[in-house]
């Protein structure tokens, strides 16, 4: 995918929005398909190829966490959720529903920019040629990389893009502690304008599949005031 052929889903009920975020990308080669509502973004999703979406939490007809669990269940297009707000609440239920980044309105057009290209970096990146590791077993967790599996006493685990890649830069460096910003380049490429804290929501939500009791947890230990280790 080259950077001027990157197709855009721009997902926003204000005009004033689509017209403030369709020309920078533009401007940068991209190609941009804007829809004003929750399911004008379905009905778009389903007619042409995507390299990325860009949603609004915020939407008239189907809210922003609904087109985004739809788009979920049929596609691991990047997801980058727009909110107008601030709460804790707002940004986890993006990430909950599978987004893989999210932005806080207002922000200034580098931050937005810079968010779209490291997005888009890395969906490249996952459809790579590079050999992929070895299976990692530990316990009763295994780690396929070449399947981008996630297995749990022979069970399948879901797992979202984004967990994956957080779980599995853990595992191969079992009992050394990452921090959150490490974690942050890992899977974005890098932690400029991103809240430390969205690895810590991401590290619940592994807990949850993961962990016999996520208070006790076997695989993932956090090392408070640092990040992160998975077991040695």
């Amino acid at each position: 995918m080259a950077n001027g052929t990157a197709r855009i889903l721009l997902v926003d009920d204000e005009q004033s929005i689509q017209t403030l975020l369709s020309y920078p990308l533009r401007k940068d080669g991209y190609h941009v398909t804007s829809a004003l509502d929750g399911g004008e973004a379905l009905q778009r999703f389903e007619e042409g190829r995507f390299d990325l979406v860009i949603l609004d939490l915020m939407l008239p007809r189907l809210d922003g966490v609904a087109v985004c669990k739809a788009l979920r269940a049929r596609s691991q297009v990047p997801i980058i959720m727009l909110t107008a707000k601030g709460s804790e609440t707002d940004k986890v239920a993006g990430l909950e529903v599978g987004a893989d980044d999210y932005i806080t309105k207002p922000f200034s057009l580098r931050e937005f920019r810079s968010r779209v290209k490291a997005a888009l970096r890395r969906s490249r990146m996952g459809t790579g040629s590079d050999v992929p590791d070895e299976p990692i077993a530990a316990g009763g967790l295994t780690i396929d990389f070449e399947r981008r599996m996630v297995t749990l006493e022979s069970e399948e685990v879901k797992v979202t893009y984004v967990e994956f890649e957080i779980l599995g830069a853990l595992a191969r460096s079992p009992g050394r502690v990452l921090t959150r910003e490490t974690l942050l380049e890992h899977v974005w490429g890098d932690s400029d304008y991103r809240d430390p804290r969205t690895v810590d929501v991401h590290i619940r939500h592994l807990r949850e599949k993961l962990e016999g009791d996520p208070k006790q947890p076997e695989y993932l230990f956090t090392v408070r005031g640092v990040g992160y280790r998975f077991k040695e």
